[in-house]
């Protein structure tokens, strides 16, 4: 009975002991350490790149709600595919990239807003005392925004990426998947094509 006692007591050691400690690191190390840093990432990437992926995506799709819903399925689609991404240091471009795949599909499902918006744009607006200067740069704004939406839509990406986000070719490149090369054609042919579009704008102005 005396070496029974020590041989119980042993069998007790390893559930409050190491063995017990190991089986629940275990356990928890692949879940929420993971789930944690996909989070903090995210809320990092979220304050560092939001507000400049909405304007990214306003420009595509043209409608404010529509463009932060897309951003918004961008990130989530991000969070969810964080364990598979091979590089996070590359999250930001494959979050740009991600905006511009949901634009597109947007675009495809935005035809009767897009009419409204046009027909919202060509409706005239009363302008307020003192404010001519204001309603010139509007018009302006809205010109070179109608002229974007005339552009086809792998030109109109180009143009957007590049200049209003200031990326530069090999980002431009990276977030569309194109050459370095295409995005120059793209840029040379858009660039074309909007200064005919606006040269009856500016023709036009006083």
């Amino acid at each position: 009975m005396s070496r029974g006692a020590p041989a119980a007591g042993s069998s007790r050691v390893p559930p409050d002991g190491e063995h017990g400690s190991r089986g629940g690191g275990a356990a928890g190390s692949p879940g929420a350490p993971d789930r944690s840093g996909a989070d903090q990432a995210l809320v990092e990437l979220y304050a560092a790149h939001w507000a400049r992926l909405v304007r990214l995506a306003v420009l595509l799709v043209h409608d404010r709600t529509a463009a932060e819903d897309v951003v918004q399925d961008a990130f989530l689609a991000t969070h969810a595919r964080w364990d598979r991404l091979r590089d996070h240091d590359r999250a930001a471009a494959y979050l740009r990239q991600a905006v511009v795949n949901r634009a597109r599909s947007e675009l495809r499902h935005r035809g009767v807003v897009r009419r409204h918006e046009e027909r919202e744009a060509a409706a005239p607006h009363p302008a307020a005392p003192g404010s001519d200067t204001s309603a010139l740069d509007a018009d302006r704004r809205a010109a070179v925004l109608d002229a974007l939406r005339q552009l086809p839509g792998r030109q109109r990406e180009v143009v957007v990426l590049r200049h209003y986000l200031q990326l530069s070719e090999a980002e431009v490149a990276d977030t569309l998947g194109l050459s370095r090369g295409a995005v120059k054609s793209h840029t040379s042919r858009a660039s074309a094509r909007l200064r005919t579009i606006l040269a009856t704008y500016w023709e036009d102005q006083p």
